[in-house]
C-alpha cells in the first residue's frame, strides 16, 4: 500500500509515534488509510450539512476494512461572493482546491480519498485533484436543496432573489414581497435548486463515473443521503484494493458521457470550463469543439431551472442521472464506475418515473444539447451559450452595442434604465487574465430577465455566466480583453450579431477597420496588482483551455 512509505520499516519509527499521537490504534496500523477531504463550512448553504456526511463516510469506510483521515478545504458560496469583488475568488479557488488536496494526499501517502463537495468550484477543484493524484476515489456531492415555499408556490434561488431585483425596479412587486422572498426561497441545508453550476457538476461528476448513482440529485437533507455517504466510504476500500484508480474511470468516452448527460440537461456553461480543466489533470485531451459536436446530437430532454420549470427534487424523484442514462442508453458508452456498475448496467437498471421531468429522445424539448459553442470575428476562439435557455425569437439578433470596461458598470446603466431593447451589453475585461479571476455575471443577468428584457436585449462578455442565468447571454468569448481580442475594440453604437443557429458571433465592421482598432490597442493596467490574484492573472490560461493555471 502507498501508506506504507509512512508506516512501515525501522525508519519509520517517529512517523509511527506521531501517527499512534492522534490516536490510531496499533491494530488498525495495516488497515489502507482513507484521506475524506471535507468542505464543510459555515458559510455555504450546500455544506452546512455535511457534518452529519462526514460521520457516515467514517462508518462506510470503517465497515469496508479502512481507516480514515478527514482534512479541510475550503469553500466559496458564488451566491454571496456575486456581484461584488468577492466573485474575483470564485474560479481562482478551483486551483487552490485542486493543490490543496493533492498536496494533503501526497505528503501523507493516502491509499484512497473520499472528496466530501458540493458547491460550484469546489466539485470540479476536487475532481481536478483525483485526476492528478490518481489514487482510488470517490467523489460525495452533498445534495440539492429543497424548494422554497411562498403562498402556495415553489421557489428557487435564482428565480425568486436574484430576477427579484430587476422585478422590484420595474414595480412588479413590493418590499413586502421581496422580504418574504429572502426569507423563504433557501429552506436550509443544500446546493441551489436548479441546474445551476453546483448541481450541474453533482450530474457531471455522477455521469462521469465517480459518484455512486443517485448521489448527484439526492436531497441534501434525505436520510438516503447519509446511505449514500455510508457506502462511498465502504466502496473506496474496495477500489484500493482492486487498484481502481481515477484514470481508469475518467476515460475520454466518461467525458463524453458527461458531456452528453449535461446536454441533455441543460446544465450550466460553467462546464465547459470545469471538464476540460478536470479532463487535463486526468491526462485527456478534450478540445472545446466536442462540447458542440456533442450536442448537436445529444437532445436536451430534461427541462429544468433555470430556463425550464423543474426543480432538482423532480429530477430525483423522475428517476435521477441512472433514469437520464437510460434515455440516452443508445448513444452514452458503456463505461466503468466507482459503484462497480458499467454505464450501460446503471442504465439497464433505472427506471423512468415521470415522462415528463425526463422525457423520451422523441419528445425531447430540443433536438440539440442544452450548450452551443459559437465562433466569429467577435470570438475567434470560441464563446459559449446556454442555448436551451434562450427563447426561440432570440436564437438570431442584432443590436446595438453598449460597452462598460467592468460588471459594476454595466450593473450600474442596467439598474438606471440605460438599457434599451434592440441593445447588446458588452462587459469585458472580466475574463480570467483581465478580471481576473473571471466573474459571474448573475447579477446583470438575472436583473436584465426581471425587468422583462431578456427577449429583446442580449448580454457578452470575456467573463462567465452563473448557471442560474436566462436569456440571449454569451460569455467565455475567447481571446479575452486584456489579451488583446477583438471584445476590446468594441465601441458604443457598433452593431453585433449573434446567430445560434449558425453558431456565429460577428461584430458587422469591415476587417480593415476591425484590424485598424486592434492595431491602435493598448492593454490597461492590471485591476489587482497584489497577492494571489495578481499571481492568478500572470499564469492563467484563455477560458477556450479551461482556464487552468500554467
Amino acid at each position: 500500500m502507498r501508506s506504507d512509505e509512512v508506516k512501515k520499516g525501522l525508519e519509520r519509527v517517529p512517523h509511527r509515534a506521531l501517527l499512534y499521537a492522534t490516536g490510531i490504534p496499533r491494530s488498525e496500523m495495516d488497515k489502507p488509510f482513507i484521506g475524506v477531504a471535507t468542505s464543510f463550512t459555515d458559510i455555504i448553504p450546500g455544506h452546512i450539512g455535511m457534518r452529519d456526511l462526514e460521520r457516515f463516510i467514517e462508518k462506510g469506510i470503517h465497515a469496508g476494512g479502512g481507516y480514515p483521515f478527514f482534512f479541510g478545504i475550503p469553500g466559496i458560496c458564488d451566491g454571496i461572493a456575486m456581484g461584488h469583488s468577492g466573485m474575483h475568488y470564485s474560479l481562482p479557488s478551483r486551483e487552490l482546491i485542486a493543490d490543496m488536496v493533492e498536496t494533503i494526499a501526497e505528503a501523507h501517502k493516502f491509499d484512497g480519498l473520499v472528496l466530501l463537495t458540493n458547491c460550484d468550484k469546489i466539485t470540479p477543484g476536487m475532481l481536478m485533484a483525483a485526476g492528478r493524484v490518481n489514487i482510488p476515489t470517490i467523489i460525495v456531492t452533498a445534495g440539492p436543496m429543497h424548494s422554497g415555499h411562498l403562498k402556495g408556490k415553489r421557489l428557487s434561488l435564482v428565480n425568486d432573489t436574484f430576477e427579484a431585483i430587476g422585478k422590484y425596479k420595474k414595480g412588479l412587486i413590493d418590499n413586502k414581497e421581496l422580504s418574504s422572498l429572502e426569507m423563504c426561497a433557501c429552506p436550509g441545508a443544500g446546493s441551489c435548486q436548479g441546474m445551476y453550476t453546483a448541481n450541474t457538476m453533482a450530474c457531471v461528476t455522477e455521469a462521469l463515473g465517480m459518484s455512486i448513482p443517485f448521489c448527484a440529485t439526492a436531497l441534501a437533507i434525505d436520510s438516503e443521503k447519509r446511505r449514500i455517504a455510508f457506502e462511498s466510504g465502504r466502496r473506496v476500500v474496495e477500489l484500493v484494493r482492486k487498484g481502481i484508480t481515477p484514470r481508469k474511470i475518467m476515460t475520454r468516452k466518461a467525458f463524453e458521457n458527461a458531456i452528453m448527460v449535461d446536454m441533455a440537461l441543460g446544465g450550466s456553461t460553467n462546464t465547459v470550463l470545469h471538464i476540460p480543466a478536470i479532463a487535463k489533470d486526468a491526462g485527456v485531451k478534450l478540445p472545446l469543439k466536442v462540447f458542440d459536436e456533442l450536442s448537436r446530437k445529444t437532445p436536451h430532454i430534461c427541462n429544468m431551472l433555470p430556463g425550464g420549470v423543474h426543480y432538482m427534487e423532480d429530477l430525483h424523484h423522475a428517476g435521477g442521472i441512472p433514469a437520464v442514462l437510460k434515455r440516452l442508453r443508445e448513444l452514452i458508452h458503456n463505461c466503468p464506475t466507482v459503484s462497480g456498475m458499467r454505464t450501460h448496467r446503471i442504465a439497464d437498471q433505472a427506471e423512468v418515473f415521470d415522462e415528463e421531468v425526463i422525457r423520451s429522445i422523441d419528445r425531447a424539448h430540443h433536438k440539440e444539447g442544452g450548450i452551443a459553442i459559437l465562433t466569429g470575428n467577435l470570438a475567434p476562439d470560441g464563446a459559449v451559450v446556454k442555448q436551451s435557455a434562450v427563447s426561440p425569437k432570440m436564437m438570431r439578433f442584432e443590436g446595438t452595442a453598449k460597452v462598460f470596461d467592468s460588471e459594476e458598470e454595466g450593473m450600474k446603466a442596467i439598474l438606471s434604465g440605460k438599457i434599451k431593447p434592440g441593445d447588446v451589453v458588452v462587459i469585458r475585461y472580466e475574463g480570467p487574465k483581465g478580471g481576473p479571476g473571471m466573474r459571474e455575471m448573475l447579477s446583470p443577468t438575472a436583473t436584465i430577465a426581471g425587468m422583462g428584457l431578456s427577449e429583446s436585449v442580449a448580454l457578452i462578455t470575456d467573463g462567465r455566466f452563473s448557471g442560474g442565468t436566462r436569456g440571449p447571454c454569451i460569455g467565455h468569448i475567447s481571446p479575452e480583453a486584456m489579451e488583446g481580442g477583438p471584445i476590446a475594440i468594441i465601441e458604443d453604437g457598433d452593431r453585433i450579431k449573434i446567430d445560434i443557429p449558425s453558431r456565429r458571433i460577428d461584430l458587422l465592421l469591415p476587417e480593415e477597420e476591425i484590424k485598424s482598432r486592434l492595431n491602435r490597442w493598448k492593454p490597461p493596467k492590471p485591476k489587482i496588482t497584489k497577492g494571489y490574484l495578481a499571481r492568478y492573472a500572470r499564469m492563467v490560461s484563455s477560458a477556450a483551455s479551461g482556464a487552468v493555471m500554467l
